[in-house]
Parts: structure tokens; sequence; C-alpha cells
């Protein structure tokens, strides 16, 4: 497996097959290069993080302020 910084490499046919671990800005995320990434950037096929909600102390989410 090759684990990779680089979210702006674009995928090349010779990448066809192997393994890669892209940065996802906290951990590498491991992926297979299959041949319809070809052509695509390393970055596109792997969001950034994980979007998580905001939680209380309570453990309870927050809701948005309300308007008037």
């Amino acid at each position: 497996m090759i684990k990779t910084w680089s979210r702006a490499s674009t995928i090349v046919p010779e990448m066809v097959g192997h393994r890669i671990a892209v940065h996802d800005g906290k951990r590498h995320v491991p992926f297979r290069i299959l041949e319809n990434m070809v052509g695509h950037k390393l970055g596109e096929l792997r969001p950034r993080r994980a979007h998580r909600k905001e939680v209380h102390a309570r453990g309870k989410v927050k809701s948005p302020p309300k308007k008037k």
C-alpha cells in the first residue's frame, strides 16, 4: 500500500489495481484504484474529513438558534 499526502495527484492508467492511502487531514484512508478512476484527482475520491454534529456537555445535539 502506498501512503500519500498529495490529494492533487492525477490518477494515471499505470496506477490501476494498486492500493493507495490518501491523507484526509487526520488519517490515511485506503482504497483500491479502479479503471473508472483514471483521469480524476486522488482528493476527489475521498472527502477531507467526516462531518460531525456539535454536541452539548450532556450529549444532546445542538439545535440552531431560533429566528425572531
